[in-house]
């Protein structure tokens, strides 16, 4: 799992290093030409979103994308040290992270399902699933450890007592 979280790291930086390299560069042409290179239709539903927010893009907003995708791959390569070297609270950061997608994955499949979005959302929840399992597991196994005896070899010291005499002088 760290290695998964540390993959969507590095996808997240290089995404946000690359809006980092369009400041300042007129990226309506850039998507124009782009359009033009992939033959599509630049009148048909998706291309047109694409162009429009490309012209609507600016500097701020894009430097903005920028370091807010940076930032969150910082967290996840964070989430991926910690999960590596086996944190107990960062497992349950991983939960929490990861279990925040699932609503609005679960929402958007079913509104107009797809595979792709069914494949994101199972993946999502095999990974929430998985951690939490084994921080469910380690904590029961803690419950248990504590809840046994000490056996007779292990167990305290007898307190020491006085004796009822007193030492003559």
């Amino acid at each position: 799992m760290a290695l998964i979280e540390g993959a969507k790291g590095v996808l997240v930086l290089g995404a946000g290093l690359g809006l980092f390299a369009l400041a300042h560069r007129d990226l309506q042409s850039m998507a124009e030409e782009l359009v033009r290179h992939l033959h599509l239709d630049p009148a048909r539903h998706l291309p047109r979103i694409f162009l429009h927010l490309c012209a609507n893009l600016s500097d701020r907003r894009l430097w903005l994308l920028a370091s807010a995708a940076v930032a969150y791959s910082a967290v996840r390569f964070v989430e991926a040290y910690g999960l590596w070297h086996d944190w107990k609270w960062m497992k349950w950061f991983a939960v929490l992270s990861g279990g925040i997608y699932l609503p609005s994955e679960l929402i958007e499949m079913l509104d107009r399902f797809s595979w792709g979005k069914l494949i994101v959302f199972g993946a999502n929840a095999f990974v929430v699933a998985f951690i939490f399992s084994h921080v469910a597991s380690d904590r029961s196994r803690t419950i248990r450890k504590a809840a046994t005896p000490l056996p007779e070899t292990k167990s305290p010291p007898e307190p020491l007592r006085r004796s009822s005499r007193t030492p003559v002088s």
